[in-house]
């Protein structure tokens, strides 16, 4: 399995588990992500993204309405705010090594390590617009992702949001 970390940082020489900013409760871990979950990362760290696709549990109706006109294997909406940062972002993919990794969350791609990790490789992302395009994503601009993440999660699809406490009008806590 393929393995990833993205970030804006070009020269990352260790990863150490810590946990993740907003949950300092958690477990110190290194986190990584699946080759197939890998473009909801081609984003600036603080852009608020909801990441959708239908998956095995996914209704007939949802798919129909969702996906009924959408030939890519997922869709990716941002804000409008933030696309000129996703326009101008310098993103690094660092590949890991899977040994030390177990799954954390299938649904999202997640896999964690309690070990310090060093990366086996880094390369720049480059376009990221380019890299979503290529990943067979759909990128959706919208002003504001609240009402449209409510519908998400009301949904059969299966569902990963990302720094969505940084949307705008998002409700605290």
């Amino acid at each position: 399995k393929a393995l990833y970390h993205f970030s804006e940082e070009p020269d990352i020489a260790i990863f150490h588990p810590r946990p993740p900013l907003a949950r300092p409760e958690v477990e110190p871990m290194v986190w990584a992500i699946d080759d197939w979950h890998a473009p909801m990362y081609y984003f600036p760290r603080d852009c608020p993204r909801a990441c959708f696709w239908p998956s095995a549990g996914t209704t007939a109706d949802d798919r129909e309405r969702w996906f009924g006109h959408v030939g890519a294997k997922m869709v990716i909406a941002v804000e409008s705010a933030w696309l000129d940062r996703i326009r101008s972002a310098v993103l690094y993919r660092y590949a890991l090594p899977p040994e030390s990794f177990t799954l954390d969350d299938e649904t999202a791609g997640h896999w964690v390590s309690r070990e310090t990790i060093a990366p086996l490789a880094v390369e720049p992302v480059g376009d990221l617009l380019e890299a979503l395009t290529t990943a067979n994503v759909e990128l959706r601009i919208t002003p504001s992702l609240y009402e449209l993440w409510q519908r998400v999660i009301a949904s059969t699809l299966a569902y990963s949001g990302t720094r969505l406490r940084n949307a705008a009008g998002w409700p605290a806590g």
